[in-house]
């Protein structure tokens, strides 16, 4: 089995640090991708680290890692979240975890960012933790796939 976690970010998330910080905070997209890198290091995993603001390259991704055998997946679909049944398509068609992380919780804000098409199949959300949740959510995968501590 492969000991690579697909960490994939939906759209606007490459202006984080930038872009209503007093919501998303200061970290930058690199920032984030750091901390993913170090925290997959220290569970033994490799990381592929991507971000894009066009639906199909995610879906593209997704399939990438299912061909890949990836150990599991972290998703950011940010603006996806409450529209892309495509999305939400791919993903099933994934024979690993998927762990969907939020910056902000998401149940705090505003109605419309309530309903998540890929919750239906997560087997874990991360919400309101800052960037510290993409840490969470590799971590849980290390943990719920038996990966190395």
């Amino acid at each position: 089995m492969s000991k690579t976690v697909y960490v994939l970010n939906g759209p606007n998330l490459d202006l984080l640090g930038t872009r209503e910080p007093e919501l998303y905070g200061r970290a930058t997209l690199a920032d984030v991708e750091k901390l993913c890198q170090a925290t997959a290091h220290g569970h033994g995993l490799a990381v592929v680290f991507r971000q894009s603001n066009h639906e199909g390259d995610i879906i593209d991704w997704i399939h990438e890692a299912r061909v890949d055998n990836a150990l599991g997946l972290v998703i950011n679909p940010a603006g996806f979240t409450t529209t892309s049944v495509a999305i939400l398509d791919a993903l099933l068609t994934l024979d690993a975890p998927i762990i969907e992380v939020h910056i902000t919780n998401i149940h705090a804000r505003e109605e419309f960012r309530r309903y998540s098409y890929v919750s239906k199949v997560a087997r874990a959300v991360i919400c309101g933790f800052g960037t510290e949740g993409y840490a969470l959510a590799i971590t849980g995968l290390a943990a719920v796939t038996g990966a190395k501590e």
